[in-house]
């Protein structure tokens, strides 16, 4: 009698537990309006190393399409698969419980049946066949029906959340493709409107970069999911136009003499605020990659010149650039290699990089 009593007892507290850590689990990972760490928690082990496994295996792919397309499907699975864990773990953790109270049921269920009664009062489907008898069994059924309501409405407010997020994101990035070039590119960005007689467009462009820089930060220290959606484009990426974003304000700031400097800092700052908390929330190890070395800035010069863009002289525009570039060049390449970004100037991996394909704005 008293090895069923211990075993009803750690049946009980072993399914609280897994019900508990669940609940805790969904309520950081949507609920929580701020970004909440824990190495712990099951989003974030299924995440980070579900997308380990997963950008191992994408990246032994040869042909470029289809490893793109093998990496977009990361975040719409993970997303169903962290659905599917809340609800199986809600199910098993009421399950155990249930089996701990089998006593309160009619007829007497084993722990598969437990675990059977649960998922239909979970999800309220309630066929009839096992029954409470009594309050707290009864007790337990209906809090089980209002977690599962409670579960499926949040994770749907939750989809939409995401979907409209990405969406956001996703239009100012296509938006500023005409303008950066795809991969997108930070020098592109001050040629092509320099060019075609732009260059006052730039202030307006930058202010609207804040806001999406803003707006990134905030939705996707909340919902990290959002991180690991592709863009829709080919040779786009938000780690991507970020980095173009910032090494546009950094050249406007430290080389090329046009109006907007002001605007440019302030991108600059938000930038740097945003890579540096996604480097520290995903615990990314800072790059070793060179950043842009001087052969590279030279070229950049030499191309800014020849559109006739007024520049600070070579050697003081070189240290500036440098200086200013290295406080978010090993965070911004870290993040472009965690997430596996197509090839960009200066950004990333950079060995793979094709032409410009966006064809908007003509070089």
């Amino acid at each position: 009698m008293g090895s069923v009593l211990f075993l009803d007892l750690l049946a009980g507290f072993a399914g609280l537990a897994i019900l508990g850590s669940s609940l805790v689990d969904l309520f950081k990972a949507v609920i929580m309006p701020r970004s909440v760490g824990g190495r712990f928690r099951a989003s974030v082990q299924i995440s980070r190393r579900g997308w380990r496994l997963w950008r191992t295996a994408a990246m032994r792919i040869g042909d470029a399409e289809r490893r793109e397309d093998t990496l977009a499907v990361f975040a719409p699975l993970f997303i169903v698969t962290l659905g599917a864990y809340w609800v199986a773990s809600e199910i098993v953790g009421l399950g155990l419980v249930f089996w701990s109270l089998r006593w309160g049921i009619n007829p007497t269920p084993g722990l598969g049946a437990s675990i059977y009664f649960s998922g239909t009062s979970l999800l309220t489907i309630g066929y009839g066949d096992f029954s409470p008898v009594v309050p707290a069994t009864r007790a337990l059924s209906l809090f089980a029906g209002g977690i599962g309501l409670g579960t499926f409405a949040v994770v749907t407010t939750f989809l939409f959340q995401i979907f409209g997020a990405f969406q956001r994101r996703e239009a100012f990035i296509v938006t500023m493709s005409e303008r950066t070039g795809a991969p997108p590119s930070g020098l592109e960005f001050i040629l092509r409107h320099v060019k075609h007689d732009m260059v006052a467009d730039v202030g307006p462009l930058l202010r609207e970069a804040q806001s999406w820089i803003a707006e990134t930060m905030e939705t996707h220290l909340a919902y990290p999911v959002l991180t690991y959606f592709r863009s829709s484009h080919d040779d786009e990426s938000w780690v991507g136009t970020l980095g173009a974003i910032l090494d546009a304000a950094t050249l406007l700031i430290t080389t090329a003499e046009l109006d907007h400097r002001g605007e440019a800092e302030i991108t600059a700052r938000l930038g740097t605020h945003l890579v540096r908390d996604f480097a520290a929330y995903f615990r990314l190890p800072p790059s070793d990659a060179g950043g842009v070395d001087f052969d590279e800035f030279v070229l950049a010069y030499q191309s800014l010149g020849s559109l006739g863009v007024p520049l600070v002289p070579l050697e003081n525009a070189w240290e500036a650039f440098s200086a200013r570039r290295a406080v978010y060049t090993a965070s911004l390449d870290a993040m472009a290699q965690w997430w596996r970004i197509p090839p960009a100037r200066w950004i990333g991996d950079r060995s793979r990089i094709r032409q410009h394909v966006n064809a908007g704005l003509p070089r």
